[in-house]
């Protein structure tokens, strides 16, 4: 049911972004033909004339459109009639094409200022994070570091806590013997090694039989997370090198070790190498009986998990009235758009790869168990940022979109003249087969990530 509500929220979302263009075409006397739900691709579900437009529902419902006659070169409207699109004045069309996106916006601020007067409180995104448990075995560095069930994490390797997975992505980036190790370490580890066995050249192979004497392996540098991976718009990346399977082995081999008996494969950069795989510091504050306390360092596992149940609340901003309605809503809206532009200009940027692209068939699988855990107005709420993303992606001006549409609308008024129809067609029409092809790999993105979990079992 709760999937089945997300579904209809979202399709409520198409229909008021083709509704927006629909009424201001028909404010200016601009003549519709057509008012699509879905894609016109595969099967049309259902057609019917009411008046003189023609209303159809596709089978690849995540999507619509509006059409003109001017989109049909087979219209019996006359070329010269005020009720084509493209005969109306400039200003009248760019409203026509950015209405869209201008009910998308004001349907996403209308969803957060009525969750705002129903629910009384809406999310500040920031959220407390306690210790339930700890679960790690007893040999683990949590169990030395004086942490206890029912303390408020406060900060960690000297970045304030507050976000929602923020203790989950230190442990998970911190993780112990992980297969790589800082270059400036393997430098430094390698300029002791070489003190210690100065007979030996960097990339020389080592004989076998002879005894290399090692450093004590210290750990390697803190990890530090900016607000923007703590927030989940940005991927987490360093510049640590890979370890070579054999450096892997090798690291295993001298742990815990002053010397080594060489096998006659490795030199000394590869112990360089191997002893620079360590593990990551983990300096954590805390909140306990009102006081600050400074814990003493613990470490991750090799899976990235430190072993404790953490007990994530958000932080709730009240509502008391409509100004405070009105105020909350826009720093919400406002503070989710913003996280929305940076993750598509770390897509854009490729610092989050493609394959983490997703869309509609995820999010409604994501929503629907949002709001079964979390409720129906976090479903609303995801309903309203998800109306922003569609204002956001539709205003880029790419050909295919309602930007595009925007973009030619300018280039016209600079060059004093209508784009030739058939070279904006062509391009209107190479772009919608991209998107088409992008739908699908997104498609495909979601049904992996869906289907993953039942493969593996």
């Amino acid at each position: 049911m709760s999937t089945i509500i997300m579904i209809l929220l979202i399709s409520i979302l198409v229909l008021v972004h083709e509704a927006g263009h629909f009424f201001s075409a028909r404010l200016f006397n601009i003549k519709v033909d057509k008012f699509g739900i879905g894609l016109p691709i595969g099967p049309t579900l259902w057609e019917k004339k009411v008046g003189d437009v023609t209303l159809i529902i596709h089978a690849f419902l995540f999507g619509g459109y509006v059409s003109f006659p001017d989109d049909d070169k087979e219209s019996d409207l006359p070329q010269d009639s005020k009720e084509r699109l493209l005969n109306r004045p400039a200003w009248q069309r760019a409203i026509v094409f950015s209405a869209g996106v201008t009910a998308n916006v004001i349907c996403a601020f209308a969803l957060v200022l009525l969750t705002a007067f129903l629910w009384h409180n809406l999310p500040s995104g920031k959220f407390d994070t306690y210790i339930e448990k700890i679960s790690a075995p007893k040999e683990a560095s949590v169990w030395q570091s004086g942490l206890q069930s029912g303390d408020k994490i406060v900060e960690i390797n000297g970045t304030e806590i507050n976000t929602k997975y923020a203790i989950n992505l230190y442990a998970m980036y911190s993780a112990s013997f992980d297969g790589k190790a800082p270059e400036i370490k393997i430098e430094q580890n390698y300029e002791t090694i070489k003190k210690m066995n100065p007979a030996y050249e960097k990339e020389e192979i080592i004989p076998e039989g002879l005894i290399v004497k090692l450093p004590e392996a210290e750990p390697e540098g803190k990890v530090v997370l900016n607000k923007n991976v703590l927030n989940a718009v940005e991927l987490y990346k360093n510049d640590d090198v890979k370890l070579s399977d054999r450096q892997i082995k090798l690291r295993d081999e001298i742990k815990d070790k002053s010397f080594i008996e060489t096998d006659g494969t490795y030199s000394l950069y590869d112990l360089a190498y191997a002893i620079s795989d360590n593990v990551k510091p983990i300096d954590m504050k805390v909140l306990r009986n009102g006081e600050i306390v400074e814990l003493k360092t613990m470490y991750s596992d090799k899976d990235g998990l430190i072993g404790v149940i953490p007990d994530k609340k958000e932080i709730l901003i009240p509502v008391t009235g409509i100004k405070s309605a009105f105020s909350a809503s826009w720093t919400y809206l406002y503070n989710e758009t913003k996280s929305m532009i940076i993750v598509l200009g770390q897509l854009f940027t490729g610092k989050i790869p493609l394959k983490n692209m997703h869309g509609v068939v995820l999010i409604t699988k994501m929503g629907g168990d949002i709001i079964s855990n979390d409720g129906i107005f976090y479903g609303l709420l995801l309903t309203a940022v998800i109306s922003m993303n569609l204002a956001i992606l539709n205003i880029l001006p790419i050909p295919a979109l309602d930007g595009g549409h925007l973009l030619f609308l300018l280039i016209e008024k600079v060059m004093g003249k209508p784009v030739n129809e058939d070279i904006a067609n062509k391009i209107m029409t190479v772009f919608f087969s991209l998107l088409i092809l992008l739908l699908v790999f997104v498609l495909f993105n979601d049904i992996y990530v869906l289907v993953q979990p039942l493969v593996a079992k």
